[in-house]
């Protein structure tokens, strides 16, 4: 559970959300957290940075700081600060991630941080991230309208236009925003998505569902493919695919490595170089509904590259440097360079 309330003299005062777009609902409670003193300062924690675009996850967190900002007086931007997270879809290590961001953003702002309080709506499990700090003091606060983000997306992302609508949900800067994002090349990508996510569950259900990913590494190379299809169109992925009725895990995922990328490796070398499995069931890991992958590590002995090349559902395959990888992060699909991260050594740019 959160912590017990703090009082009104919080040095600064955390705001954590995606914010996807953001709405009034939003705005109603940076305002609160901007109010709680005088002078007090409003952090602004921005999830899933640094990812891919994707039909839930569409603007990037410098887009939604600049609408954020956009949407503040001069002396209210001025008294915010944002702090960009990555998704870890493991709560101690994106807690102490979030923790570590703000602490070190009050620090550059020069901000004293004895007092410190977290404030936010908890309105079902998708909030239980509220009760990951117990360091800080909680502000609980009621919820403001009945708004959401994903009911925005809904209307953004449609058919037809809905300006005037969402006009109504969000402040007039986002608004703006929102109106000059319909006519760049990531919106229509993002439309795509969107469609293709609704039919994928109206033909398939939300699951939950078995899938196998292979995560083959080989002279200091791991082996990618490109999707060729909505969701993910364009964007890098392990191999992988749905697990088969009578099949067995380590079987699934050598079939789906091998018809997606034709690697020139026979499946008895494969079954030896096999280094380590992990499942991956963050219910969020997917747009596509509730997807469990097991990830199996295939860490070949070799000095050169063996053939691949794109096949089945997948465009392209292609051997990447590991120590590039961390540059990739914004090219790859759903939870794919957190699966990487878990096998690999991949150095950090940030």
């Amino acid at each position: 559970m959160p912590s017990p309330t703090l009082d009104a003299t919080a040095t600064a005062t955390i705001l954590i959300g995606r914010f996807q777009p953001f709405h009034n609902g939003h705005a109603a409670l940076l305002r609160a957290a901007l109010a709680r003193a005088e002078r007090a300062v409003a952090v602004v924690v921005l999830g899933s940075s640094w990812r891919s675009r994707n039909a839930r996850n569409p603007f990037t967190w410098e887009e939604r700081a600049g609408m954020i900002a956009a949407s503040l007086t001069g002396d209210e931007a001025q008294r915010t600060l944002f702090v960009p997270v990555r998704d870890y879809y493991d709560d101690a290590r994106w807690s102490a991630a979030t923790a570590a961001g703000v602490r070190a953003a009050l620090a550059k702002a020069g901000v004293d941080t004895p007092r410190l309080a977290l404030i936010g709506f908890q309105k079902d499990e998708s909030t239980a991230y509220l009760g990951l700090f117990p360091q800080w003091a909680f502000v609980a606060s009621e919820k403001q309208g009945d708004i959401d983000a994903a009911a925005v997306r809904k209307l953004y992302f449609g058919d037809a236009d809905h300006t005037t609508a969402i006009a109504a949900l969000v402040p007039g800067a986002v608004a703006d925003f929102l109106a000059r994002w319909r006519s760049a090349p990531a919106f229509a990508a993002m439309r795509e998505e969107y469609a293709a996510i609704v039919a994928y569950q109206k033909e398939w259900g939300s699951g939950p569902f078995v899938t196998l990913d292979a995560v083959v590494s080989a002279a200091e190379h791991v082996l990618l493919v490109r999707r060729g299809a909505p969701p993910g169109k364009g964007l890098w992925a392990v191999p992988g695919g749905f697990l088969e009725g009578r099949e067995r895990l380590l079987h699934g995922a050598i079939r789906e490595l091998q018809e997606e990328t034709g690697i020139a490796v026979p499946a008895s070398e494969l079954v030896h170089a096999l280094r380590d499995v992990a499942v991956f069931d963050h219910p969020d890991r997917s747009l596509r509904g509730r997807i469990i992958t097991h990830a199996h590590w295939f860490d070949l002995p070799l000095d050169t590259l063996p053939a691949v090349a794109g096949a089945d559902d997948a465009a392209d395959a292609r051997w990447f440097p590991i120590a590039g990888l961390a540059g990739m992060e914004a090219d790859m699909f759903e939870d794919h360079f957190v699966v990487l991260e878990r096998f690999l050594k991949i150095p950090q740019q940030r």
